[in-house]
């Protein structure tokens, strides 16, 4: 099976990444940056923010042009590796 064939995905491709963690003013600037590192290309609209209803925690959402499996795979071990995010999906 060649990588094509192994992701459902059609590459290039638009792709919501969700990040969740702990609510604090530069989280979603942590996040952006920690993406941009791997698609640099990113849009003013591509980003969405949303707390909890207590204001705890915090998911941003950020859509990416995906050019790649590997491109996202890297993105998601980018933001695995913070300590500041509790979830990426």
């Amino acid at each position: 099976m060649t990588a094509k064939e192994d992701s459902a995905l059609i590459f290039p491709c638009s792709f919501p990444i969700k990040v969740m963690g702990l609510a604090a003013d530069d989280f979603d600037a942590l996040v952006v940056a920690l993406i941009r590192r791997h698609s640099p290309d990113l849009t003013e609209g591509a980003v969405r923010t949303r707390h909890s209803r207590r204001r705890k925690y915090m998911s941003v959402t950020v859509t990416v042009e995906a050019q790649s499996r590997v491109q996202l795979d890297d993105i998601y071990r980018e933001l695995t590796r913070n300590d500041r995010i509790l979830l990426a999906f």
